[in-house]
């Protein structure tokens, strides 16, 4: 019988709590299932199962903090798997959970798992080819409500609606502000509403609130005469207070969140001998070639030079290990793959670095398609557990924000970080003339107690020489 523990989902966590179980006692579930989602100090994270199996017992309840390490559930590795599942249980649990949140009918997809089993692959896939679900239609604009007058309340859906693609996090978000999931429009799989959809209309005014389901709540009558008047409900939250609620929860949410970012910064320059370097790398190769790749491509299917950068940054290790991997008790373990770390802000405050995990071995296509897919899920508070636990080399850009040079902080117990300032025009020699080049500072922040400044810039030259040939990428 094997353990399934509460995971290190980065060097920070000391605990975390399990939100929501995604399985039950005697559901099968197979190597990558997303089997939890758990609540750190920095995000709601899905956490996977690495073996398969039958889940035997759930140790811990939702809403308990425990230990990193703390059994959460018990698994019995090795069963009879198919014999567990039955014939009503031919796909895992939590796919037929993700195809539920996202409207997808599992009869109608292809399997492409053992057997031609359902994976979560082939779930969000068809998602992303089906039409949304069909579900309440947002209510008209009401006009202003004249002052002592009651406030409207929107009506609940329909019984037999069909229920809003939604992610768990998000529907989590909608309970907690008193808001309809299906008024709203999501921006997911196959129109999913993810809690980025939710933070956006509560901050636009445009969520509708949730009916009470006692009829003493907000829109209830009062008798004439009533001291109070209409406007006084006797009873129940009045429908404005919503907002206030989701934003003390994002206010909260995000100041855990630079706390656990402080301490981890603190102990990472506390611990590691930081050691910095820089250089200028001539971008107008990497330009050039991405206008003249660009203008045969649809919109959607554009490079931006984000993406050149990242596949330099990640293929320059090959020349240069020493910057990628971890330190950990006195001993350095280089990563035969590079899981890149890449750092998001939040728009509700804060920084998550997850992991494209082996950026080295993808073309400068599939690294677009990966940093988009991690924006946009990291922003929805839909990342697995191994996305924040696996980076091996993070890099930071903040060009965008009109930064020329970043000088970083390595992520413990990672032993490098890379950043990118603005991409900018920049005056340049160039054949004994002074000309104007698309250029961008790059820099490597590095342990010292792994490399020196002699690899670290081999590093940094190997970037550049990349860039000046963007076609290999």
């Amino acid at each position: 019988m094997g353990a399934f523990t509460m995971p290190s989902l980065g060097a920070d966590m000391d605990a975390g709590t399990v939100t929501r179980w995604l399985v039950a006692p005697g559901d099968a579930v197979h190597r990558g299932d997303v089997v939890a989602v758990v609540d750190t100090e920095k995000s709601e994270i899905e956490v996977e199962v690495f073996e398969d199996g039958v889940v035997e017992e759930l140790v811990v309840p939702e809403g308990v903090e425990v230990p990193v390490g703390t059994v959460l559930a018990t698994i019995t590795a090795g069963a009879d798997i198919g014999a567990s599942e039955g014939a009503d249980r031919i796909h895992s649990p939590v796919v037929r959970r993700l195809a539920a949140d996202l409207g997808v009918d599992l009869g109608s997809v292809a399997g492409t798992g053992p057997g031609g089993t359902v994976t979560r692959s082939d779930v969000e896939a068809a998602a992303r080819l089906a039409p949304p679900a069909t579900s309440a239609p947002p209510a008209p604009a009401s006009p202003p409500v004249p002052a002592g007058a009651p406030v409207p309340v929107a009506p609940a859906p329909p019984t037999g609606t069909a229920r809003a693609r939604s992610s768990p996090y998000a529907r989590r978000l909608a309970a907690e502000a008193g808001v309809h999931v299906g008024a709203l429009v999501g921006s997911g799989p196959g129109g999913a509403v993810v809690a980025e959809d939710v933070i956006a209309a509560l901050a636009s005014g445009g969520a509708a609130p949730q009916a009470p389901a006692s009829p003493a709540g907000p829109a209830a009558p009062q008798a004439p005469g009533s001291p109070a008047g209409p406007a006084a409900p006797p009873a129940g939250p009045s429908a404005p207070a919503a907002p206030s609620t989701e934003s003390t929860s994002r206010e909260e949410r995000a100041a855990r969140l630079r706390r656990a970012i402080g301490n981890l910064m603190s102990r990472s320059k506390r611990e590691i001998p930081h050691y910095y370097l820089a250089t200028t790398v001539d971008l107008s190769s990497a330009r050039t070639w991405l206008d003249e790749v660009n203008a045969s491509r649809p919109v959607t299917d554009r490079l931006v030079m984000g993406a050149l950068l990242l596949a330099a940054a990640a293929r320059a290790v090959a020349a240069v290990p020493e910057v990628n991997g971890t330190y950990q008790d006195g001993v350095f373990t280089p990563s035969p793959s590079v899981h890149l770390g890449v750092a998001i802000s939040l728009r509700t405050g804060g920084v998550l670095a997850p992991a494209i995990h082996d950026a080295d071995t993808k073309s400068v296509d599939e690294l677009m398609a990966a940093l988009s897919d991690l924006v946009k899920r990291a922003r929805g508070g839909v990342l697995r557990g191994t996305e924040l636990a696996d980076a091996t080399l993070t890099v930071t850009n903040l060009g965008d924000l009109g930064v020329d040079e970043v000088q970083g902080v390595i992520f413990p117990p990672q032993v490098a970080l890379v950043g990118y300032g603005r991409v900018s025009e920049r005056p340049m020699v160039a054949g004994g003339q002074v000309v104007a080049r698309t250029a961008v500072t790059v820099t490597l922040a590095a342990d010292h107690r792994v490399s020196d400044g002699h690899r670290g810039g081999r590093y940094l030259a190997e970037i550049d020489r990349l860039l000046q040939r963007p076609e290999d990428l």
